[in-house]
């Protein structure tokens, strides 16, 4: 039997990344080393798009970047400037015609655009485009912005941009480039993360550098200026670069699961380090849900810097006693005779002489459909630990994202249809605690209600989100699970805890 990744990890999947490079000899050479360190926010497809002043050169392909890009690969693509896209689809179909950069040739000139997010109203705009006349090429959210861009009456592409950007709703981060010219978009409500950076060389030329994340700068040996601002459009050219505000302020919405899951945490995303906000996290988490325990054990990798601000704050031990395989392809086979766990075994594997005759806190950042949870806290006492704790860094997670992250349908994530305790029982552990929103918050130091927490109140800050939850769209309508009772997710105010059986 082949399993896919996803079957593995019981998780949200990243998004996207994104990154730009102007005026350097080696721009394509630098963007791959941007995606390569943005591989964590997407897999399943990767292209690059450079400019040599005159034309536009395009690689895009299914796989990973390593596997992409090989040096004769990027020696085809030359010139000063490039963009870079590295995917995991949220809105088309997982086929090499929805990879980007997209790249067209229109009214406004050659365009290449790369975007990370998702647009909440493209449906409905691909829908009046088409009975204008427009033919699309890919069934991806990005193409309707391409078609709006070339629909624009505006003299210069900045203006066409800021025409089509104004029309569409939603989440997105973009990098666009034109023979000459490089542009780095943000939304209004800043979504998703962007970056400006610059690498200065030994004779004082200088390259500017866009990125999703600030890794991609430390890879570079680029120098962090400062984030691509909501509702920003930055330009930059032979002439330098320029910022223009192609829209009107809106309350900054950003992405709050970036510090929770999604980003590396040797980033700085929104202005403030991820591995700090994870930290917290875990320090915030163990004052919230305490128990009496031997060690604190972190799900890893993503567990890990969580884990570490629990055993801070708690005293307890930290140890790594679960070891992950980092070196999973993307299909395997199981053998013919069933193996216990075996998708879970093949990732993780437990230390049993750290973890037997031991209580065990089990620290995680989320739970969304509970089955590898489940699954790993089996393992853990299969490996002979006396108790098992779950502890986890978010609230309960009770509603799909619609602003550039792949979820499951509402009725598939555990938290919305399940009081605490009853995904307690179902993972077999003898305790859980998530983390209350207001600790969330405060972890992430968001006082002034930037961030966006849809998936833990099941509030959306756009219209047509809210319309189509309202009236049951895809991921709007609520489904039980078979033989789970009827109940409204709730948020306790102390751990869940239960008496283990069997």
């Amino acid at each position: 039997m082949n399993y896919e990744n996803y079957v593995l990890d019981d998780r949200f999947h990243d998004h996207c990344g994104v990154v730009g490079v102007f005026g350097h000899a080696e721009a394509a050479k630098l963007v791959y080393l941007g995606l390569y360190a943005l591989q964590h926010r997407g897999q399943e497809s990767a292209g690059i798009v450079s400019s040599d002043g005159t034309e536009l050169h395009s690689h895009r392909a299914m796989g990973e970047v390593e596997e992409i890009f090989t040096p004769d690969v990027l020696d085809k693509l030359p010139g000063a400037s490039a963009i870079g896209h590295t995917r995991y689809s949220t809105a088309g179909d997982k086929a090499l015609l929805n990879a980007q950069p997209i790249m067209i040739d229109c009214n406004k000139g050659k365009i290449a655009l790369g975007h990370n997010g998702n647009l909440t109203n493209a449906a409905e705009w691909r829908r009046k485009l088409e009975h204008r006349g427009s033919i699309f090429q890919t069934n991806s959210d990005t193409e309707v912005v391409v078609h709006l861009v070339a629909k624009s009456q505006a003299r210069n592409l900045s203006g066409a941009l800021g025409d089509a950007l104004n029309q569409v709703e939603g989440a997105y981060s973009l990098v666009v480039l034109t023979p000459d010219e490089l542009y780095a978009v943000r939304d209004p409500r800043g979504f998703r993360p962007l970056n400006l950076g610059k690498l200065t060389s030994p004779k004082g030329e200088e390259t500017w550098i866009v990125a999703s994340e600030t890794c991609a700068f430390d890879l570079l040996d680029a120098k962090y200026v400062r984030e691509i601002e909501p509702g920003e459009m930055v330009r930059i050219s032979r002439s330098g670069i320029e910022s223009i505000h192609f829209a009107p302020p809106k309350q900054h919405q950003q992405c709050i699961f970036e510090h929770v899951y999604f980003a590396r945490p040797d980033s700085k995303i929104f202005g403030r380090s991820v591995n700090a906000s994870r930290e917290m996290l875990g320090r915030l988490l163990a004052k919230e849900y305490p128990v009496d325990a031997d060690l604190v054990v972190p799900v890893p990798d993503s567990g890990v810097p969580a884990a570490v601000g629990y055993a801070m704050e708690s005293g307890i031990p930290f140890r790594m006693g679960l070891i992950r395989n980092h070196y999973i392809g993307r299909t395997f086979i199981e053998p013919s005779q069933a193996i216990r766990n075996f998708g879970v075994k093949l990732k993780l594997n437990p230390i049993r002489g750290l973890i037997e005759g031991k209580r065990v806190i089990l620290v995680d950042d989320s739970i969304v459909r509970g089955t590898t949870s489940r699954k790993i806290v089996r393992m853990v006492r299969e490996a002979g630990a006396t108790e098992v704790h779950v502890r986890i860094s978010c609230p309960p997670t009770i509603s799909p994202c619609y602003y550039g992250v792949d979820t499951p349908t509402r009725e598939e994530l555990i938290a919305s249809s399940n009081t605490p305790e009853e995904i307690c029982k179902f993972l077999g552990a003898d305790s859980l605690g998530y983390i209350s929103l207001a600790g969330l918050k405060q972890a992430v130091g968001d006082t002034q209600g930037d961030f966006c927490t849809s998936c833990y109140t099941g509030v959306y800050p756009t219209d047509l989100v809210q319309l189509e939850v309202r009236e049951g769209g895809s991921n709007g309508q609520l489904l039980k699970d078979p033989g789970v009772q009827d109940t409204t997710p709730v948020q306790t105010d102390g751990p869940v805890t239960v008496t283990h059986e069997g």
